[in-house]
C-alpha cells in the first residue's frame, strides 16, 4: 500500500498518508529507540474500507530501531 497506493483489501486507489506524531502522553505508537528517542511510524489508510498499515518511511529511523534491539 504505501509503494503502490492501491488497498490489498479491497483494490481501492484512494489511500492517505498520515504522518507519524509524537504523542503528549505516553508512547502512543511511536517506537521507543532510547531514554528518550523515539521512531514515529507513518500510517497509510484506506480511505474505502478503512484498511491501515504502518511504516516506518526514513532508513534512518529503521537503522536507530536495528540498534537499539541489539
Amino acid at each position: 500500500m504505501k509503494t503502490t497506493k492501491i488497498c490489498p483489501k479491497c483494490s481501492s486507489k484512494d489511500v492517505i498518508r498520515v504522518e507519524g506524531q509524537f504523542q503528549g502522553y505516553g508512547p502512543g505508537n511511536n517506537i521507543k529507540v532510547g531514554f528518550i528517542s523515539q521512531v514515529k511510524p507513518s500510517k497509510y489508510i484506506c480511505v474505502n474500507c478503512g484498511y491501515i498499515e504502518e511504516w516506518i518511511d526514513d532508513s534512518g529511523d529503521l537503522q536507530k530501531i536495528k540498534k537499539s534491539s541489539v
